[in-house]
């Protein structure tokens, strides 16, 4: 393979004429420093993707900078020797699309600590359709287990279930052996969580919460997908030592609560940041997510593929709250 003369990019700008995005011509060397270039493949769409893009969230520390915080390809060009030209890599998250260039661009040029060789069991297609979200749902697995999750417990309750992160953790729970309860306001859509391996589908609109600070236990653990008063309302419904693990905030940054379910039920709230998870931790996740917890469903939650020149429809739709499974972007030739 051989580096670009000039390629296209989705780029943000903020300058002189505000802040604006769109398709630009670029070459390598404008690219943000690091030790491997990659021929992209493909990339996708989360809901920081949608802000970043439209600027209706500060995502970007410094401008201008390529969007898209996820990228899967193959090598071009390395400087590091863990890497060599062919190899098919992936990167999430890392600072993508904050502080350096991310995937929306046929090429881009990643740091070899966050590049991660795509694992054994994975296509480069599949690794974007997982992307973002499938690691965010893998990780928040993976820190419940490692603090004593486990199927007994009871059924995990996933709220937002009919996003990208909700759909996919529906798959992976269910694949490592837990019972998936898929709480969403989306009634019309749950016979499709059912195939996805949801046991039960709960309406989040019919699902009334006591307000007492201690509950009858309802679930083992929980994946929030939404934060405010659901969050409030799941701590105490969890079953002994059961963990609630936190990753987003639709439905509010505040929430109310007491201390009740954590000092007399032991229930545990843990954080899933994927954006700056360790490189260990990377690994352990990707691992699984080609092996035991590989989604079966990949290509029924990739719901929509489209090219770098429709991102701007698909981010005002995502805003609008339009938007149903992953988002596939399809950027390079080899694709």
């Amino acid at each position: 393979m051989s580096s670009p003369s000039a390629f296209r990019a989705f780029r943000i700008h903020q300058d002189d004429a505000g802040y604006h995005s769109g398709i630009d011509t670029m070459t390598a060397d404008a690219l943000s420093a690091g030790e491997v270039l990659v021929k992209v493949a493909y990339s996708s769409v989360n809901y920081k993707d949608a802000l970043a893009g439209t600027g209706k969230g500060k995502i970007l520390r410094h401008y201008p900078l390529n969007g898209g915080i996820d990228v899967a390809g193959h090598v071009v060009a390395s400087t590091d020797p863990a890497f060599k030209e062919g190899d098919a890599v992936l990167c999430t998250g890392s600072g993508l699309s904050e502080t350096r260039d991310g995937g929306y661009g046929e090429y881009a040029r990643l740091s070899s600590a966050w590049t991660i060789r795509l694992p054994q069991g994975l296509s480069l297609r599949e690794s974007m359709i997982i992307g973002t979200a499938g690691f965010t749902a893998a990780l928040a697995l993976l820190r419940m287990q490692d603090n004593r999750q486990t199927p007994a417990l009871g059924p995990i309750a996933v709220t937002g279930a009919t996003g990208g992160v909700g759909m996919l953790a529906i798959d992976i729970f269910s694949r490592a052996g837990y019972a998936v309860h898929a709480i969403s306001g989306k009634a019309a859509h749950f016979d499709f969580l059912r195939d996805l391996g949801a046991a039960e589908c709960l309406d989040r609109h019919q699902l009334a919460f006591s307000g007492k600070p201690m509950d009858s236990v309802r679930f083992g653990g929980a994946l929030d997908n939404v934060g405010g008063a659901t969050l409030a309302g799941l701590l105490p419904l969890m079953a002994p030592y059961g963990n609630v693990a936190l990753c987003g905030n639709a439905g509010g940054f505040a929430f109310e609560s007491t201390v009740m379910p954590f000092i007399i039920r032991g229930v545990s709230l843990l954080g899933v940041a994927s954006a700056g998870t360790a490189r260990d931790i990377r690994d352990r996740v990707w691992e699984q997510l080609a092996g035991a917890w590989k989604p079966q469903h990949l290509e029924r939650i990739a719901t929509r593929e489209v090219t770098l020149e429709q991102l701007p429809e698909v981010f005002t739709r995502m805003l609008d709250g339009d938007s149903f499974g992953r988002t596939l972007v399809r950027i390079g030739a080899a694709a």
